[in-house]
Parts: structure tokens; sequence; C-alpha cells
């Protein structure tokens, strides 16, 4: 119950229906608040106890000023969680093992429940093994059960032995596309209140539902599992940067151009930390398609949440979906009566403003390596050419500028570009050349365009007219097509447009993420043998979020983000290095050659297909039972009993040892004595370069590890699929493919020096922590700017933790990984302002003392903290940001905090 100290409780009729409601208008203020604030106002007003939430707190968000930097703390908490598998998983793996440890420490094991509404989607499983036939889905689903069954059994005990817990079966959807089109509330209703849906969800593009007018962000696993047990999450009062929107897009220009081009802007603007919100009549003319598509890329762009108000527009898409008239009603009258119904005139007080009129968003790309770094379309094969020579070995230019190589077998140069044309035999006997550029990933994939009918009927539309002129992809084009959910099928189906996908290669392989996360499964073996014995630099073009490197596939080194149309126009041009707006795709029947603009539909045809082959009756047949699953999933043996039992020769789901030991006291922090570094590592380390993701390789210590437990190599399975399993996740951390780490010149992936032998050889970083651990050595990692970007992984900090890291010292950090580690227990640290490694000349090899962390002991955080690396000393920046956070850091954790919390309740 709330404390009501503003007398905010009201009642609101909508029809039949009345519900209780807690009014903004009566906080002074809250009028001029831009909309974020005030969803975040209500939840302050609803959830008032006094003690966590005052009315101090509130008064402080109505009077915020917009100008001030985040000083002050409140405790938002969210009305449900979203979770995908691959992050879900070890959530549910955690919340086993807490009703165990509340177990032994004599407590009541049915207190761990999910106190909020958790739903699970399984969408990061499918692999793209199979493509371009007919059966390509069938299969795929086929091995993805084969491969899963320990974890899907799992998560039916989970659905079964948890309240408020749902999943949502495999071969349904991607989670985000899920949220959108089905589990989205836009406004709650729980216990007779009506109040604004919010979440958090444990993949960072959670933030597509931004587009629906509901608030919410990606967290770490760590963090989800506390709100599903009902703690609030700490944060600051954030600045809210105002993205004004005018004008309309010009034919011929995708909401993929438009979405990187906001990026692009958002980028070099800044906003990490930040809420984003768009305004202006430029909003009431993007749909709601359109709206998504731009929140889900908010994590590209750095913003905690990039979010719409509501409008006609989302009341639409509601109906569209299939949500009962009473819902439409109750947002309807809702968002009106408490001035969250967008006023495409107002100008809401805002931190910082930025404005983009959309009639000059051109057609573009981004890569070879980040979302951020957009090319204009026309411009991508002159930047291809430039991009390359940072991938192919031994390219150097000699003092006139001129391209010049070494003589040992060094690549020849073509028109300024490095060429060395392979040549490749396929199956059937019949052989072709490959080069620099190949295009031998063309996917259609990823929540961020999927669930857009425009770009999806686009792609389909170029699929038809190529067909029509007689072109189809390249013989070494590995071809996907993953849609977001089944209702695109069904449009594809009712418009007839299937079969022209088909023909070009793009057959449905799955509805998952794939390819986007790095299962885009392997290449075919000629062109996978080609390439690594050439060493070629050949590409993706993929219509999804993240391009990062090693994150697609370990066989291409650029990649890059197109719109689902583009993807089918470079499958048929099979390299970057064809400028696509004027060289010809290919040859018709006739021998003429075909260029983009001939298969390229127009605005008129794509929404015509929108208009006739979508409605409400599909969505409806796609989701009446959506928990249900198919005969698959229902024949899946179930475990029973309030307590997993865990399978000691499993190697998908093991007991995790967080809780080993534990006492209901908390121990004294203590200082770090004695400390070597782990990893020394550069710039825009990613949490793709931290976290375990991908295949898992047979000469790896996770992959021995397997062998040794008599898994074969084909059974390995991903990364992702196995994180329910500390033992695999732990070896694969810091062990992707292009991670540079400092200490160890020379090589690329998991590697490291181990200084518990003489001379420090180089060593796997796993083998040497276990080294270290041996020892009772604790250990450091250093890094530089921008330390944890990229998806919100919470084994990018588990892993950390356990391979013995008590603290990380950094240049900078993204938001979500710096709360994950001290989630953790681990440290985060700032270098001084200007300083970093380099410049205080830290090599590595140091022994690290960090002094004065016992002072958090005392209940307040200590600014700064004492480094002495050697002969270097310097005042380390704590980055423990709220007293909530030195909360979990006393406990050893957020889940060791959670758990004491439960038990004394």
């Amino acid at each position: 119950m709330s404390a009501n100290s503003f007398d905010a409780r009201s009642t609101l009729q909508v029809g039949d229906e009345s519900y209780e409601i807690f009014r903004l208008d009566k906080v002074e203020g809250a009028a001029r608040l831009p909309y974020s604030l005030k969803v975040l106002l209500e939840n302050l007003l609803r959830t008032e106890d006094g003690a966590n939430i005052t009315a101090d707190h509130i008064r402080a968000l109505g009077g915020w000023d917009s100008q001030a930097q985040p000083n002050q703390e409140i405790q938002f908490t969210p009305a449900r969680v979203i979770m995908q598998d691959f992050t879900g998983v070890p959530c549910v793996v955690d919340l086993a093992t807490m009703r165990e440890a509340v177990k032994e420490l004599g407590g009541d094991p049915a207190k761990i429940n999910p106190l909020a509404p958790a739903e699970l989607v399984i969408d990061h499983s499918v692999i793209a093994d199979k493509f371009g036939t007919n059966d390509a889905f069938t299969q795929n689903v086929e091995l993805e059960y084969g491969r899963n069954k320990e974890r899907y059994q799992f998560l039916r005990w989970g659905q079964t032995a948890f309240d408020e817990f749902k999943v949502v079966p495999p071969g349904t959807g991607i989670v985000h596309q899920v949220n959108i089109e089905h589990l989205a509330r836009t406004v709650m209703v729980r216990n007779g209140q009506a109040y604004p849906d919010t979440l958090v969800g444990t993949d960072s593009h959670t933030t597509m539902v931004n587009g629906l007018g509901v608030l919410g962000w990606g967290v770490g696993g760590i963090e989800a599992e506390a709100a599903m047990l009902g703690q609030p999450v700490s944060m600051l009062i954030p600045r809210v940067v105002g993205f004004k929107l005018t004008g309309e897009l010009k034919p011929g220009t995708t909401a993929t151009d438009l979405v990187l081009t906001i990026t692009e802007m958002l980028r070099k603007h800044g906003v990490v930390g930040k809420f984003v919100e768009f305004y202006g009549e430029g909003v009431a003319a993007t749909s709601l398609a359109n709206r998504a598509t731009i929140g889900n890329m908010s994590p590209e762009f750095g913003s905690t949440a990039a979010i719409f108000p509501i409008d006609d527009e989302t009341i639409n898409y509601l109906k569209l979906t299939g949500r009962s008239e009473q819902q439409l009603a109750l947002v309807e009258a809702y968002a009106k009566e408490q001035g969250l119904w967008l006023d495409p005139a107002a100008e809401p007080d805002f931190s910082e403003k930025l404005e983009l009129d959309l009639s000059t968003v051109v057609p573009s790309i981004a890569g070879p390596k980040r979302p951020q770094d957009r090319i204009v379309l026309a411009e991508a094969a002159q930047q291809f050419a430039q991009d390359v020579r940072n991938y192919v070995p031994d390219a150097e230019e000699d003092e006139a500028g001129k391209e010049s190589f070494p003589a040992s077998d060094a690549p020849a140069v073509s028109n300024g570009v490095p060429t060395k044309p392979t040549q490749v035999t396929a199956p059937d006997g019949s052989t072709y050349e490959i080069d620099h550029g190949a295009v031998t990933v063309a996917a259609i994939t990823s929540c961020t365009n999927t669930s857009n009918p425009y770009v999806m009927v686009a792609a389909a539309l170029v699929a038809k007219k190529a067909v029509e002129k007689g072109l189809t992809r390249k013989p070494w084009v590995k071809t996907t097509l993953a849609p977001g959910s089944k209702v695109v099928t069904d449009y594809f189906d009712k418009a007839g447009l299937t079969p022209y996908l088909d023909k070009v290669g793009f057959n449905l392989v799955g509805y998952g993420c794939t390819t986007c996360i790095g299962n885009s499964g392997p290449l075919p073996d000629e062109v996978s043998k080609a390439v690594n014995e050439a060493d070629l630099a050949v590409t993706s073009v993929l219509s999804g979020n993240r391009n990062f490197e090693g994150r697609i596939n370990p066989d291409v080194k650029m990649n890059y983000l197109a719109s689902p149309p583009l993807v089918v126009a470079y499958a048929i041009a099979g390299s970057m290095k064809v400028n696509i707006t004027t060289d010809a795709l290919g040859t018709d029947q006739e021998g003429k050659p075909v260029f983009l603009e001939d298969i390229w539909p127009t605005e008129a045809e794509v929404n015509d297909v929108v208009a006739n082959a979508i409605g409400e009756d599909m969505f409806n047949k796609s989701y009446q039972d959506v928990f249900a699953g198919d005969a698959q999933w229902q024949a899946l043996p179930v475990p029973t009993g309030n307590t997993f039992e865990w399978d000691t020769e499993s190697t998908y789901v093991r007991k995790p040892p967080y809780f080993e030991g534990m006492t209901m006291e908390t121990s004294p922090v203590e200082d770090v004595t004695g400390a070597r570094v782990l990893a020394k590592l550069g710039d825009s380390v990613t949490t793709d370069h931290i976290s375990p993701a991908g295949a898992i390789k047979a000469d790896t210590p996770a992959g021995k590890y397997l062998t040794e437990h008599g898994v074969e190599r084909r059974d390995f399975n991903s990364y992702g699929s196995r994180r329910g399993n500390h033992e695999v996740m732990i070896r694969g951390t810091f062990a992707n493919i292009r991670l540079r780490n400092q200490i160890a010149p020379g090589t690329e992936g998991g590697f490291t020096r181990d200084f518990t032998q003489d001379g420090g050889p180089v060593s796997f970083i796993y083998d040497a922590s276990q080294n270290y651990q041996a020892a009772g050595t604790p250990l450091v990692i250093l890094a530089g700017k921008e330390y944890g970007s990229g998806s919100s992984r919470d084994w990018a900090a588990k892993g950390t933790a356990l391979l013995g890291v008590k603290a990380v010292i950094a240049e900078s950090y993204e938001r979500i990984h710096r709360s994950n580690l001290i989630g953790m227990g681990v440290l985060p640290l700032q270098f001084p302002e200007g300083a970093s490694a380099l410049s205080l000349g830290l090599t590595g090899e140091e022994t690290f003392d960090i002094t004065g962390v016992t002072a958090l002991n005392e209940g307040g955080i200590p600014e700064t903290v004492k480094v002495k690396a050697g002969d270097v000393e310097f005042d380390a920046k704590v980055r423990i940001d709220t007293p909530g956070e030195a909360d979990y850091y006393r406990n050893g954790g957020i889940m060791q905090y959670v758990l004491r919390s439960l038990i004394r309740k």
C-alpha cells in the first residue's frame, strides 16, 4: 500500500470497469516533466513506503532540474520482467539455487518466487545450420531440441515450480517482437490498480517496447533476478534528451536508414546513462513499427531508454495486434487522464535537445564493426576499399602514401583494393571465385527489423522483382530468413511472396535471433575452407543491430548492418566491392544489366501489401495459445518439486557456487592487496569480447572441458546455450577470438601471461586464473574507454568474478556492465580524469595494492581509493554510484543481498 502523502490515490472509470490510479497532477511540477519522468513519478507515488521511497523522493522528481547533473537516487519498481533464454536460463538456475540456499539457512524455499510477472521467450537457441531449402526450418528446430533438451526440461520445471513465471516455447518468435505484439500491456492492470506498463529485461534491446510508450530497458540477469524478487532498481534521476522529429521520410528510404542516422547522431552527441524521448509533429508521422525499430537501437546509441509517448498510432497498433477493446479504451483514457498522451506541439522540459528532419535521411548501411559507423549507401563500395586494408595481412603504405606490400605472398591490389581471387569447388562440381569483400552471409534477422512489416515486405518485393528478372543469390552467399514472429510468414504467405524469397535462397530457417547473436551456423565447408586457407576478408550483411568483431561468424571479418531489402540486394550482388547504387547486380534473361532501381519497390507497392495482407486475425491466431508450445515442447518430461534435482552429469545446467559458505551475517569489505593483472585491454572492449558467445572450439578450455565430459565435437553447441553451466562459461570468459590482451602482445583471443610461473609464459586466461586462485592471488583488469559496452550480458560480470577478479580499473564504463560488476562483488574503479594505463606507464606486469576500500564498512561510499602498482601511485575514482549499489557490494553481490533480505522477512 502506498503511503499516499500527496493524496494522489483516485479512481478512473472506463466503461463498466473502475480502476485505482495515482494522479500525477497532485505533484507540483509534474505537468512540465518529459513523458518518461512522468512514468517514473507515477511509479514512486504508487510504491511510496516511507522508507525506500519517501515523499522527498517524489518532490525531488516533481521539482527535477533538467540542467543538473544526476545526483538524486530513486528506487524504480518495474511492473514486470522479460527474459530471453540465453540470459534467462541463468536467472532460473540462480532462483533454483537460491531456493536451496534458503533451505540450508533455515528458511522456507517457497519464499523464492517472482513477485512481479516474469516472462521468458526462448529465441536465442536456434542456429541456422540448414539454409536454402524448404525444410531448413524443420531441420533446425529438430537440431535445436536435440541440443537443448536439458535446458528446455529445466525451463519446463521452472514454468511449473515458480508462480508468476511463464515461458514462450521455441519456434514462436523473438522476445522483443513477441513483447510488442503480445506481452506488452502499455497500461498494466493488477490488483484493481491501473498504472503504466514498465519493465526491465535481460536483453539490452528490451528498449524496443519504448516504441509503444512502455518505459523499460535492459539490465543484467543479476539485476533482473532482484527485480523479479521484488527489489527495486536503484537509479539516479537521469538527464532526458529531447529528440525532435520533423517532416517525413522520402520514398526509397527505410526505417533502417532512419535508425542508423539516429544512432550516428546520438552516439556523437553522447547519451550514455540518459533517457532519449522523441517529440514533435514528426512523431505523429512515424509508424509504430518505425518507432519500435528506433527504440530497439537504444543500446547502439548508448541511452538507457528511447521512448515515444502514447497517441492514436499506439492505439491503432494495439488494436491491430489483437488487444481487447477494454484494454484499448483503458490505454487511451489513462494516458489522457495522466497527461501521457502525445501533444505534437508540446515542448516538455528537456536537459538537451536534438532535431532531425526526416526528409534528410538517405539510404545507409553501417560497418564494418560498429553500428554507429554509418555509411551512405552510395559511398559503401568506396568506404569498403579503405576499410578492408585493416583486415588484410601485411598491408602497408609507403612514404608517398601508395599501397605497397612485402614481397612474401602479399595480396595484390586492383583499383586500389587488395585482391586475392580464390577458386571454390561446389559439391556439385561447379566452380566459382571469391575474393576479399565477398558477401558470405546475407541474413534477414533480428528483432530490430523483422518486426517492421514495411521493411520486411520491401525485402520480399525485391526478391519478387529479382526473380522476375532472372536473378538469384550468388552461390557463395549463405542466405537466411529468421523472422521475429509467425505473423511475418503468415503475411508473406497471404501476399504470395514466400515463393520468391525461397527462390532467392531466403527460406525460413527459424523464428529466432540467429545471425545477429552469432547463431549464423557454419558457412558451407567449401567456402569456409577457401576463406581460411586464403585468409580472405569476407563480409556479412544482416538486418540486425550488432556487428561487432567476431560476433557474426568466426570466418567473417567484416560485418554490415542494412535494411532487409538491401540484404536481399547484397545477396544478389555477392560482394561489398559492388557499388550497389550504380553497378549492375546481374543480368536478366536477355543479357541486359539489372540495377538496384529496377528491383526496388515503390512506397505505394509496399503500403498496398501491408494494408491488404496484415490483419488482426493473424495476431490472434499466432498468440491464442502462445505459452502451450508445440507437441515437442509438451512431450518433454517435467521434473517435479519446489527444489530442482540437479543432474551431476549434466553439461548444460549445473548448480553454481555463488552461495557456498554463505552465512546470514556479512563479512567486512577488505582492501585488495598483492593483486596481479589478468588482462590489460584497450578502448571499446564490449561485453561480446568478455562474455562467452558463439561457437565453442575444441582446442579451448571450454572445448576441452566438454570433451573430458564425453561430449562429441558436433554436440558442443554454443556458449549461449550452455549459460546454465558455470564451468563452461568461466572457461569462455575473455575468450573472444578478437580480444587483444596487451599483456600478451601478438596474441588474439583468450590469452594472458601467467606470473605464477617463471618468466610469465603465455597461457589461456582460464588456466592462469586457476593458478592465481590456487596461490591466493587476487586479480584486476585494466581497461580503456567505454569498457563493457554492448549487450547486457550477465556472464561478462559473472565470469569476471568467478575468474577471481576483485577490481576493474577502466577509463570509463557503459552503464549495465558497471552495475553488473557490483552485483557480482567486483569493484569498478576509474582512472583519474585524463589518465590511462598508458599515460601512467602501467605494463600490466606490476603487483597492485588497492587501499581505502574498507571505508565502505562505515556506511558511506569513498570518492576515491589509493592504487599502488609497482612504483606508480594514483587515486582511482570509486564507481559505486548509489547507496543501493554499496549495499550490494557489502553483501558480496546482489543475490546475497536479496537472499538475506528475503530470509529476514
